[in-house]
């Protein structure tokens, strides 16, 4: 199947996440001047800062933090200076660049909540931005910043007394709300690249349920899911329908919809065996995130072993009829003509029934045409040398046995003779009686 990082290029913006958490007063500020513990090593160093706060352009900005770094080094304000990278870098969508001032902040602060943020965040966006398969180390750093907002960062942060006034109750739940999801979401793409698929479901299935809102989630549990096996591929098929349906807030694009939706029809038709219920799939799928109790896909091999399973039930119960349908089968194929001269030709079959269609002559016939297979479609021809009493209304039910002498393929009928005294049964047709002519009463002279 095509890979998830295809699909995420494109799909995800990156960069604001810093930005988005200073509005609700997650990030650190830069001091504005002097504390008392801390002093500005003089003026200039002071003028530059104050001119990376104005500047706007994120390019131009970083800039100046670069010719701060240079100048000033082991500046008193270096921890500052280190969110400062981090927010810009994030606004500038510099990812990579971002992700290392992100490590540079936890070198000194483990628990640096925006740069444990921007980790867990971005890690699953290095396939997309790097074109390259993420190394261990990079995959270890994102599993270790999610662990580590699980592990009490994300309850520390968002403690009820740590919520800004301006912010709402409903602002700062739905911002915890989405922090604990991603981290989950990101422990699952950790452990998919690792082909530990069980475990990433685990996460993945987590962070649908703390926040059901998301496109890519269903999508890389599809993926995982269909990585486990045959027996999980119904699963797998509804989360790649939730992805493609899905368009509410954090929905993928519509280009991305349409992507999963072409792959997904296809992988349905395979599975399935036809593109059958595609449609009501799509639709549960858009309706929930989570499929009902009694979903599933039935397969294929599903589909064709309750086939035979009927079938083998139809022929305890009438093996005559199964005789035919195998006879039929034979005989329509490639090898028909054979089957027929080698095996069927000349041999007196076993008793057959059908209801009857239509009779030539319609009263006293020696051609009567009847259905077998299913008591409509005639297939079969019987031919009697002499001619049978009376008739019969169509729908009649005959049982015989007879000697095929010629068959045609398409549309499928065999000609029979049959012995009508020893070898048709159910024949209820009569030829009337001759009137009786009685002699006039003569009277005797008086």
């Amino acid at each position: 199947m095509f890979r998830s990082t295809k699909l995420l290029s494109g799909l995800l913006l990156v960069g604001g996440l810093i930005g988005g958490l200073a509005t609700l007063g997650l990030a650190q500020d830069a001091p504005a001047a002097s504390t008392g513990q801390k002093n500005w090593k003089d003026q200039a160093e002071y003028d530059l800062y104050l001119a990376i706060g104005k500047d706007t352009n994120p390019q131009t900005k970083l800039e100046k933090l670069n010719q701060w770094k240079e100048k000033y080094p082991s500046s008193e304000y270096a921890d500052a200076r280190r969110v400062l990278f981090l927010q810009t870098y994030s606004a500038a969508g510099q990812v990579m660049n971002g992700l290392a001032a992100a490590k540079d902040i936890l070198a000194s602060d483990p628990k640096d909540f925006p740069a444990l943020y921007y980790i867990t965040s971005m890690t699953p966006q290095i396939p997309a931005v790097t074109q390259k398969v993420p190394t261990g180390d990079q995959l270890a750093d994102g599993q270790k910043a999610a662990n580590a907002l699980l592990g009490g960062a994300l309850e520390a942060q968002f403690a009820s007394d740590k919520k800004p006034a301006n912010v709402s109750d409903e602002q700062w739940k739905q911002t915890r709300t989405g922090v604990e999801a991603g981290a989950h979401t990101t422990l699952g793409w950790v452990a998919m690249q690792q082909k530990q698929n069980e475990t990433a479901e685990g996460e993945f299935q987590k962070s649908l349920t703390i926040d059901p809102n998301s496109g890519q989630v269903p999508f890389f549990l599809g993926t995982v899911l269909q990585a486990e096996g045959k027996e999980k591929y119904s699963l797998a098929l509804f989360y790649f329908a939730r992805a493609a349906a899905y368009d509410g807030a954090n929905s993928l694009n519509p280009q991305g919809r349409q992507q999963v939706n072409e792959f997904l029809k296809k992988a349905y038709t395979k599975y399935h065996g036809s593109a059958d219920d595609f449609d009501k799939l799509l639709q549960t799928a858009k309706a929930s995130a989570t499929p009902p109790a009694d979903f599933k896909v039935v397969s294929i091999v599903e589909i064709k072993q309750a086939q035979v399973q009927k079938e083998n039930e139809e022929a305890a119960k009438n093996p005559s009829l199964a005789l035919w349908k195998n006879m039929k089968e034979q005989l329509v194929g490639a090898e028909g003509q054979k089957y027929f001269e080698s095996g069927v030709k000349d041999a007196l079959l076993p008793s057959l029934s059908g209801k009857v269609v239509s009779m030539e002559p319609a009263l006293k016939p020696k051609t009567v045409v009847i259905a077998i297979e299913d008591g409509t479609t005639p297939d079969a021809t019987l031919k009697f040398e002499t001619a049978l009493p009376g008739k019969v209304d169509p729908g009649t039910v005959l049982t015989f046995e007879g000697v095929p002498e010629g068959y045609a393929a398409s549309p499928f009928m065999v000609t029979f003779n049959v012995e009508a005294k020893e070898h048709l049964h159910g024949w209820t047709g009569t030829n009337p009686k001759a009137p009786v002519h009685h002699a006039p009463v003569r009277k005797k002279p008086a």
